[in-house]
């Protein structure tokens, strides 16, 4: 039996159709806890080590491995029953999509950093570190987040494109 498997059976009826009808955005949502601790890892490991004095740069560099980690898991997971391209086509339009993302990602971190100033020495290091993950991997990641999941349906993985699913809500079919 599978996580979300196990999670849907303790889950109350009526908020358990729900998952059910959603379960790409469920499932979409999982991979996305799993890579925002891989974003955040990467991030923080670079931000307070080699790249202490450049956080923009380690910001991206962590959100393009977490998007090579969103792309296995949304490829062989939360879209397998979509898409259709051949995989170089979609992995193409996947990282364009997810290009797009991270300048959405960055956008509020650079705010933060350079029209706000919050960073030393005009703050606190407590500051500007809520500040960074505040705007970093709060309000960007969520902006970047709509906006993938938008993309990847509609041009990555396109239901047209691959098997529909009929929605019995046979849970079991949520693999």
């Amino acid at each position: 039996m599978t996580v979300v498997e196990t999670v849907l059976k303790r889950t109350p009826e009526p908020l358990r159709s729900v998952l059910i009808k959603h379960r790409e955005l469920l499932k979409f949502a999982i991979v996305g806890g799993t890579t925002f601790l891989v974003d955040n890892g990467v991030w923080y490991f670079l931000k307070l080590s080699v790249l202490e004095s450049k956080p923009t740069t380690a910001k991206a560099i962590a959100i393009i491995v977490a998007t090579i980690v969103s792309y296995i898991l949304n490829r062989e997971w939360s879209f397998r029953t979509r898409g259709g391209r051949e995989r170089h086509h979609e992995a193409a339009l996947f990282f364009v999509i997810s290009g797009v993302a991270v300048v959405v990602n960055l956008i509020p971190l650079y705010v933060s950093r350079y029209v706000l100033h919050l960073e030393m020495p005009h703050v606190t290091r407590l500051v500007q570190e809520v500040a960074d993950f505040a705007s970093g991997s709060i309000i960007g990641m969520l902006l970047a987040m709509f906006f993938r999941f938008w993309g990847f349906k509609k041009w990555v993985f396109p239901d047209e494109l691959g098997e529909r699913r009929r929605d019995n809500g046979d849970v079991t079919r949520l693999r």
